[in-house]
């Protein structure tokens, strides 16, 4: 069985999250995206937990269904602790296969933080203890470490994280079921690391908001069933698990290092050609991701290690529909041309991925359905993210091209 699976996301009990994130807005949103599972994220939240537990179906294979999606219990907790004399601030999903070992991880999280005032609770806990005692609690429970490059929580981060995964998980660290490549990063970049080889790299969206659903994405092939998933996973099996969706990685939040507040962004090596300081404020800079993986990494950009999940590099749809109306995300227009393209043409995987330019061509504008073609080229340009700032993407040409187009 072929599908999509988006692991990581957070509902509206999250700060700084939609009330759309319940599971009416979360399932239909997996159907116009194309995604058959969808983590369910913050399960440790008590009434988030028992909103699940009233009505997603326990389908007997570690898996739960609501409105004919697939569901996978998993949540996102902030580890804050200090190690080897250094804070530490890391995320970490966790994946359980029963309601039964979610509310039994959630009552241990509850000794360390406060799990009711936020779906990705700060949990003052070694991430390695951690690891430890939900393996304890349940061997079939999981962890991935989150977005792993991002400068403030994460694995590698610049700001607050390690540098091994050895450091950080210790004896624990062959256990871990993958790392998550996040949205400032692909798997091209995390290649440039020879001590990562033996990790499995997933793409999840990270999701606030339905829209965001599905922004970068996991395909498998396989049965739907926790156990094999997981394995798939963890063995990095390229028969089953064919690739992982990806944003360009220069859009992410956090690629470039900058200052948001002086409006600096620059290229790693430009930064280390100031010492890292700000040119403006003579304050530090956000180092960025790419940065970070340039400092970590062993190898030249490029290097592809034999046996690696494939990727596909993509714009979601109404980012693309968006630039080729002049017309804002959230609006009206693109959301009505979004889901008209849908109607007629299948999901937006379908439609990013698979539908012939020709056909796409035939039922809407021809800004959109070139759009289409140029992403599936690689044909982008993105002013890259910085310091909190999201990168900015040109898919359609140059002013004077739109122009010539629309003789037509």
């Amino acid at each position: 069985m072929k599908f999509f699976a988006d692991l990581h996301i957070h509902s509206k009990y999250s700060r700084a999250t939609s009330s759309q994130m319940d599971l009416e807005g979360i399932s239909e949103m997996a159907k116009l995206k194309g995604i058959k599972l969808m983590g369910t994220g913050d399960f440790t939240h008590p009434i988030w937990f028992a909103t699940l537990k009233e009505n997603i179906s326990t389908i007997g294979n570690g898996l739960f269904m609501f409105n004919n999606i697939y569901f996978i219990l998993t949540c996102e907790v902030s580890n804050i602790y200090v190690k080897n004399g250094k804070l530490r601030k890391i995320h970490n999903i966790i994946i359980t296969p029963s309601l039964d070992s979610a509310e039994k991880v959630a009552d241990f999280l509850s000794r360390y933080g406060k799990t009711e005032s936020d779906g990705r609770p700060i949990i003052s806990l070694d991430s390695d203890r951690m690891f430890e005692r939900i393996m304890e609690i349940d061997e079939r429970n999981y962890l991935i470490a989150a977005h792993v490059w991002t400068p403030w929580f994460s694995l590698f981060g610049s700001k607050s994280g390690f540098d091994s995964i050895e450091e950080c998980f210790g004896e624990h660290s062959q256990k871990i079921l993958a790392l998550e490549t996040g949205l400032s990063s692909d798997p091209e970049m995390n290649w440039m690391w020879s001590k990562i080889d033996n990790f499995t790299l997933v793409s999840n969206s990270d999701a606030h908001s339905p829209a965001n659903i599905g922004r970068e994405a996991n395909c498998f092939d396989c049965e739907m069933d926790y156990d094999t998933i997981t394995h798939v996973i963890k063995e990095g099996n390229t028969d089953k698990f064919l690739f992982t969706i990806e944003f360009f990685p220069e859009e992410g939040k956090y690629h470039f290092d900058g200052h948001r507040k002086c409006d600096i962004s620059m290229h790693p090596n430009e930064a280390k050609s100031k010492e890292n300081i700000c040119p403006r404020c003579g304050r530090p800079l956000t180092i960025g991701v790419l940065h970070r993986v340039m400092e970590l990494s062993d190898r030249d950009f490029g290097y592809k290690p034999e046996g690696k999940i494939p990727f596909k590099k993509v714009v979601p749809l109404m980012e693309i529909i968006a630039l080729a109306v002049e017309h804002g995300k959230g609006t009206k227009t693109v959301e009505r041309k979004y889901r008209e393209l849908i109607s007629r043409l299948g999901t937006e995987f379908e439609i990013l991925l698979d539908v012939e330019y020709e056909d796409i061509k035939k039922v809407t504008d021809r800004s959109i359905a070139d759009g289409i073609l140029k992403v599936r080229k690689g044909e982008v340009e993105v002013k890259a993210g910085y310091d909190g700032v999201f990168g900015d993407v040109s898919i359609l040409g140059s002013k004077e091209e739109k122009e010539q187009l629309e003789l037509f």
